[in-house]
C-alpha cells in the first residue's frame, strides 16, 4: 500500500565519504585510519588474489592491523554469524567489504551486529549496494529472504577504477541493468515512502534521472572500454552511475516492481547463475509494460540492455521452456505482503504481474524480429 502511514516528511541518506578514482585503493589508508587500525576484512578467495593483497599491504605500510575473514559464497544469516564470530575473536574495529555485492551486503550485516563503521571497497561495478543502509539476504540455497535495514549508511565507499576496468564486463553490465530500474522504479514512487522512512526530495529525484541520462549516454562506451581494460571518462561516470548514483537513488527514491520481479525470480532454480543486474535488467521490462509506457519507449530500453548483452527475454535469461505455473510463482512472490510493488500507484495483482512477465519476453522477442538484431 502507497504510504499507509501517511508520512509527510522528505528523506535523503546516504555514505558519510564517497571516494573514486584509479589506484584509489593506494591511498585506502588515508581515508580509513579515522576509523580504527584494526579491520576485519572480508573478501573471498577470488578478490583476494585481484585486490586484496594489495589493499592489505597498503594498510599494514600505515601500521594497521588487518585481520581477515574468507566470505563463503552467499549473503545468508548463517554466514553472517559465522564471521561475526571472527571480528569478535579479533577484537576489530570497524569492518572493511572488499568485493561485490553479496559480499558488501554481508559485511554491513556484520558491522551493524557488532555496532561497528563499515567501509566498503568495491571490486566491481555490479550493484549498487555499496553505499546503502540495508542488506539483500538469501537462504543458503540461494532464494531471496528479506531485506535488513541499518540506523547508517557505510562511513566509507572508496571506488578504485583500475580494480574495476580489470573485472569482466559482464559485471559492468550488470551494475548498468541494476541502475536503469532507479528512474524507473522511483518516478513511480513519488508518493511512497522510501527506504529510510520518508518522501523523495527533489534531489534524490535528480540523481534517478541523471543517473539514467549517464547510462543512455555513455553506458555502451564504457562497457568496450572495460572489455579493453582502459580506465576512460565514460567508465568513470558509468562506474559513478551505478555505484552512487544509483545507490542514492534507490534508497532515497524508492523500489518497485523491477526489483520485486527480481526477488520472484529468484524461485527459478536455473537463474541462480545470472546475476543481480541481469535480472532486474528484465524486471525492467516487466515493470515498464505495467506502466502501459508507448512502444517507442520500450524499445529506448530495450535497445540499451541489448547494446551491454543484458537480457530481454526468457530465451536470453536461459529459460526458453519456461513453464506458465513457474511464471506464476514468481509473480506471486513479487506480490507477498511487504514487496516493494506495492509502492506502485496502480492497482496491482497476480495476474497482471504474470501477465507482465510474459509480455516483457513477447516485447523483447518482438524488437529483435523487427530490427535484426544479432549479438555481435
Amino acid at each position: 500500500m502507497v504510504n499507509p502511514n501517511k508520512v509527510t516528511e522528505r528523506l535523503f541518506q546516504s555514505p558519510s565519504k564517497y571516494i573514486q578514482g584509479p589506484y584509489a585503493i593506494h591511498n585506502a589508508a588515508k581515508y580509513l585510519s579515522k576509523l580504527g587500525k584494526s579491520p576485519l576484512l572480508i573478501c573471498d578467495d577470488i578478490v583476494w588474489n585481484i585486490a586484496g593483497q594489495s589493499l592489505v599491504t597498503a594498510l599494514e605500510s600505515a601500521q594497521f592491523k588487518v585481520h581477515r575473514a574468507v566470505f563463503g559464497g552467499e549473503a545468508s544469516q548463517e554466514e553472517i554469524g559465522r564471521l561475526s564470530v571472527l571480528g569478535k575473536d579479533n577484537h576489530s574495529d570497524f569492518v572493511i567489504a572488499l568485493g561485490g555485492g553479496k559480499t558488501i551486503d554481508t559485511a554491513k550485516s556484520v558491522a551493524d551486529g557488532l555496532a561497528l563503521q563499515v567501509a566498503v571497497i568495491p571490486t566491481t561495478a555490479s550493484t549498487d549496494a555499496p553505499c546503502s543502509a540495508l542488506s539483500v539476504l538469501y537462504r543458503p540455497s540461494g532464494e531471496f529472504h528479506c531485506y535488513t535495514f541499518f540506523d547508517k549508511n557505510p562511513t566509507i565507499v572508496l571506488v578504485d577504477t583500475t580494480v574495476v576496468s580489470r573485472a569482466p564486463p559482464r559485471f559492468l553490465a550488470a551494475g548498468m541493468g541494476d541502475a536503469i530500474a532507479t528512474n524507473v522504479e522511483a518516478r513511480k514512487c513519488t508518493n511512497s515512502t522510501n527506504f529510510g522512512g520518508g518522501l523523495q526530495t527533489e534531489v534524490s529525484s535528480a540523481i534517478c534521472q541523471k543517473c539514467e541520462e549517464i547510462l543512455f549516454k555513455y553506458g555502451k562506451q564504457a562497457y568496450e572500454a572495460n572489455k579493453a581494460h582502459a580506465v576512460t571518462p565514460a567508465l568513470e561516470a558509468v562506474v559513478e552511475a551505478n555505484t552512487l548514483l544509483s545507490g542514492l537513488g534507490f534508497e532515497s527514491g524508492g523500489l518497485a516492481a523491477a526489483h520485486a520481479i527480481h526477488n520472484g525470480m529468484t524461485a527459478i532454480e536455473e537463474l541462480h547463475t545470472l546475476l543481480h543486474g541481469e535480472k532486474v535488467a528484465f524486471g525492467t521490462i516487466c515493470q515498464l509494460v505495467l506502466d502501459g509506457v508507448p512502444t517507442s519507449e520500450l524499445d529506448r530500453y530495450i535497445e540499451f540492455m541489448l547494446s551491454v548483452d543484458l537480457p530481454v527475454t526468457f530465451e536470453q535469461l536461459g529459460i526458453p521452456n519456461v513453464k506458465d505455473e513457474k511464471l506464476r510463482e514468481v509473480a506471486e512472490l513479487a506480490c507477498a505482503e511487504g514487496e516493494t510493488i506495492w509502492n506502485l500507484d496502480r492497482v496491482i495483482n497476480v495476474d497482471f504481474v504474470f501477465g507482465a512477465i510474459k509480455a516483457a519476453d513477447a516485447a523483447g522477442r518482438d524488437y529483435i524480429r523487427r530490427t535484426g538484431w544479432k549479438k555481435d
